[in-house]
């Protein structure tokens, strides 16, 4: 687990948070988690009617993996047949709520900008 902080860790704290979340499918499956607990079936489809190109199912495994070691999302496995795993957020992933919505509601802002400047 050190040597897996130490490649999101930087000196400037920008570039540490964008080392964690900064790619648009970790982004989203914490937008995603942010409304609760999601098997992996259900954030694969969430997340692929959210952009108009689906993730592919080792792209969301290797992010919800990478977002795992680093402590912001927690897997659950229940001791069934066949196996059931759930996703959340830790209590760390939890406090990207305002980073999230703070993300967009300037997405908002800026395509109204940009709709307004076209008229």
């Amino acid at each position: 687990m050190q040597e897996k902080m130490r490649t999101y860790y930087s000196p400037c704290p920008v570039e540490t948070t964008l080392n964690l979340i900064g790619n648009k499918w970790k982004l989203l499956i914490i937008h995603d988690l942010l409304l609760g607990k999601r098997r992996f079936g259900e954030l694969k489809r969430s997340i692929s009617t959210t952009k108009n190109q689906g993730i592919s199912q080792k792209v969301l495994t290797q992010n919800l993996r990478e977002l795992e070691d680093a402590n912001l999302v927690a897997r659950k496995v229940y001791a069934e047949v066949p196996p059931k795993v759930e996703y959340s957020l830790t209590e760390l992933g939890q406090s990207l709520e305002s980073v999230i919505d703070s993300l967009e509601q300037w997405g908002e802002y800026y395509k109204s900008s940009i709709t307004m400047n076209r008229v």
